[in-house]
């Protein structure tokens, strides 16, 4: 355990799918946005190949290998973020299944393959640079919440590069971001197929989204119901939970 983590890290439980994840109170940490997107993105069950772009400490790349035999990299810049993502990944002893490849995510085909793979789920930064005016925000963080690295359509242009004919591309951002996501969609290639909306609770304006496109697809959207976190009494609903704890708890 003293090899495994460094520093101020600890080992968090991924309860519905029993793994466990390396985070650390100094770097960004994954939130509900990781767990929704692996669990609303389209992944081959049997074999396939999966990219998970802006992949952090490893996230959405852990709860996707409960979900799929499909083999999964995940790309992130970030050289601590990656190596924590690497160590969770052997703690897991998930090695033959998840690779995490630490490089820039713009032009990333030209090092993995284009047009080689069946899904790319990515959590790109939410938010425009010149938005990025806190003085204390650690580095770590300021580059996964904003566009310093890498903006909004460089990151669909990534996916589109990556996908094969008909494979699909998942992404969560704010829905502020609509018209924006799906103008860069379009411009790459990628047909919004499914759109869901996520809410704190009832009677709120909806702070997430997610949709999913289809390379090269036929226009089709489908606006799924409504996804809401909490119910009148604060507590998690009856979706969330599952998604979170699994169908045990």
């Amino acid at each position: 355990m003293v090899e495994l983590l460094k520093g101020d890290e600890r080992l968090d439980y991924l309860l519905a799918e029993d793994l466990r994840i390396i985070q650390s109170p100094s770097v960004f940490s994954f939130s509900l946005d990781a767990v929704l997107l692996a669990k609303f993105a389209y992944v081959p069950v049997r074999s396939g190949k999966i990219v998970d772009l802006c992949a952090g400490n490893g996230a959405i790349p852990l709860f996707l290998s409960a979900r799929t035999k499909a083999n999964i990299i995940g790309v992130e810049l970030q050289e601590r973020l990656a190596n924590m993502a690497e160590r969770s990944v052997r703690y897991n002893r998930l090695e033959n299944h998840i690779q995490i490849v630490q490089g820039d995510v713009k032009g990333i085909a030209s090092t993995l393959g284009y047009e080689k793979y069946d899904t790319v789920t990515c959590n790109p930064p939410y938010f425009p640079a010149h938005e990025a005016s806190d003085k204390n925000l650690l580095e770590h963080v300021a580059i996964a919440r904003h566009e310093i690295k890498l903006t909004l359509e460089e990151a669909v242009r990534a996916a589109s590069e990556l996908l094969k004919q008909g494979g699909k591309a998942a992404f969560v951002h704010r829905p502020g971001r609509l018209l924006d996501i799906v103008t860069a969609m379009r411009a790459n290639r990628l047909e919004p197929k499914r759109i869901r909306f996520v809410y704190p609770k009832e009677g709120k304006e909806a702070n997430t989204l997610l949709i999913e496109g289809t390379k090269d697809g036929k226009p089709d959207l489908k606006i799924l119901p409504p996804l809401y976190v909490y119910d009148s009494n604060g507590e998690y609903t009856e979706e969330v939970r599952k998604l979170l704890y699994g169908k045990e708890r």
